[in-house]
């Protein structure tokens, strides 16, 4: 089984969701099928169907997330230093546009680019590893080539 990379943080919020599901949202939904079952002919009530629909996402959440809390290996970033790696903290500057950027590079299952969380698995990602301060990196994307320049890195 292969391991998947996690920050705490992004194991903490993983977590977090499993117990909710688990303690909140499961026994919701359960009551809720409950409720339905006794206003009687399930073939044209709605709200059974609806309910069970819901039931059926939250047990698929569950396994999802029980599949990737089990594969995590959790790595705490404050404990690296040096060279671009995983949990990295990156400052980076568009060197066709100048605009300012700041990503942090984490696994797969915490990545938002809205949020500056850049999946590890991303050509970004993939080029700015084993980078240093200073270093100018080429992304190849879809959407063609950009350079960047990298000013700082740290682990946060």
């Amino acid at each position: 089984m292969e391991k998947t990379p996690m920050t705490p943080k992004g194991y903490a919020a993983l977590d977090a969701e499993l117990k909710t599901l688990r303690s909140v949202d499961r026994p919701a939904i359960i009551a809720a099928i409950a409720e339905a079952r006794e206003h009687g002919d399930l073939s044209e009530n709605a709200e059974y169907h609806s309910a069970r629909e819901k039931q059926s996402f939250i047990e698929g959440r569950i396994k999802e997330l029980e599949g990737l809390i089990g594969r995590a290996q959790v790595i705490d970033p404050k404990t690296l230093s040096g060279a671009i790696k995983f949990g990295a903290t990156v400052d980076l500057i568009d060197e066709e546009t100048e605009e300012e950027k700041t990503y942090q590079i984490v696994g797969e299952p915490e990545a938002n680019i809205e949020k500056g969380l850049l999946n590890i698995n991303s050509p970004l990602a993939r080029a700015l590893i084993g980078k240093e301060e200073g270093d100018s990196v080429e992304v190849k994307t879809p959407g063609g080539s950009k350079d960047y320049e990298i000013v700082t890195i740290s682990y946060i």
